[in-house]
């Protein structure tokens, strides 16, 4: 053997070891056999929570602040107060408006029973102006015959024939009067339903008015901790501002797992997580819920695949997985942090109440 031979021959050793390396670390890196895995991993996944923006619903100067930045609160901790001088005077002017609108209605009633009153005596003066009418016909009937054979003078029956036209004016005066009545009474019960209205408006502008007063105390919705807080006292705040928010303590993680990696991956799964915050410290969970739909179909401009030239790229299908209580780390995590997360789809899925 020549020495350009030998020296040819060990230099394609280390050749073929390097791209033997270099094959078996690409099979790896795919999990393709033999280094395939019923394990599927992702570092695209964060600690998730509820985090609740909290603004005032009424503008004004700013009073008090009663906590200070990172505090841990209850539910209905106070956490800013603005000055509600002026939303208490328009609570008391809506209460002062209320009690009158009250008044006009309890008034009401005594208007009614004047004007039925007044209906009842109409009724009662054409009642005895058709007596009277009667009374002046039946003496017409009278004198007539006695007129006319001279027993009484011509003047007498004139009298009894104007006393009889006189009883049915009267008698028409006092219909006349009863219409006036009647239409004067549903006049008054046509305006309770106009009074009642304005009651309930009145009602209504008081509970505004006392939400008003209410808005001017915004206090915890939840347990948590607050974020840092924007309000400062004198500070003035108009309605919708941001003052500060709330971290609930209960906090899952969301995984973005590949497309490709989803065959497998079904509620109930185990899931193991390291969080990079806490130097690789290891948690557990399980897979709760899966998103229905890919991750770009949720952002607000989506990719049009149909234009231009084209490249497929694996989408991300959102995981949510609910942590596992009583670890010793789970009080440390906050919603934002990166992990990495390990689902092993090999395994039995397990019922959970989370999951429901």
């Amino acid at each position: 053997m020549s020495v350009y031979s030998f020296l040819r021959s060990r230099a394609t050793v280390p050749a073929l070891i390097v791209g033997f390396l270099g094959v078996l670390m690409v099979l790896y890196a795919w999990h393709l056999p033999p280094f395939d895995s019923s394990v599927e991993s992702t570092n695209n996944a964060y600690v998730r929570g509820q985090v609740t923006l909290l603004s005032p619903q009424v503008s004004g100067i700013i009073a008090e602040v009663p906590v200070q930045d990172y505090a841990q609160v209850k539910k209905g901790t106070l956490l800013v107060r603005i000055d509600d001088r002026i939303y208490r005077q328009q609570l008391a002017q809506a209460q002062a408006t209320l009690a009158a609108q009250k008044a006009a209605l309890a008034n009401f009633e005594l208007t009614r029973k004047s004007k039925q009153a007044s209906l009842d005596l109409a009724r009662a003066k054409l009642a005895s102006a058709e007596a009277s009418r009667e009374k002046a016909g039946l003496a017409v009937k009278r004198a007539a015959p006695l007129v006319e054979r001279g027993i009484s003078s011509k003047a007498t029956g004139d009298d009894a024939r104007v006393a009889l036209h006189q009883a049915e004016a009267a008698v028409s005066e006092a219909q006349a009067s009863i219409t006036i009545a009647e239409q004067d009474l549903a006049l008054t019960v046509s305006n309770r339903n106009t009074l009642v209205a304005a009651v309930e408006g009145a009602e209504a502008a008081v509970k505004l008015a006392e939400i008003n007063v209410q808005n001017t105390r915004i206090e915890a919705p939840v347990d948590g901790r607050i974020g840092e807080m924007g309000a400062k006292v004198g500070q003035y705040v108009a309605a919708g501002s941001q003052l500060t928010a709330i971290v609930p303590d209960r906090v899952w993680v969301v995984a973005n797992f590949k497309e490709t990696q989803m065959a497998a991956v079904q509620p109930g799964l185990v899931a193991t997580f390291t969080v990079d915050a806490l130097n690789g410290e290891r948690l557990t969970g399980h897979v709760s819920r899966i998103s229905p739909a890919a991750g770009s179909e949720f952002s607000i401009i989506k990719p049009d695949n149909a234009t231009g030239n084209f490249t497929k790229v694996a989408q991300r299908i959102p995981v949510r997985i609910e942590i596992d209580p009583d670890q010793p780390a789970l009080g440390h995590l906050r919603p934002g942090m990166s992990v990495v997360v390990d689902v092993d789809t090999a395994a039995d899925p397990v019922q959970t109440s989370a999951m429901q």
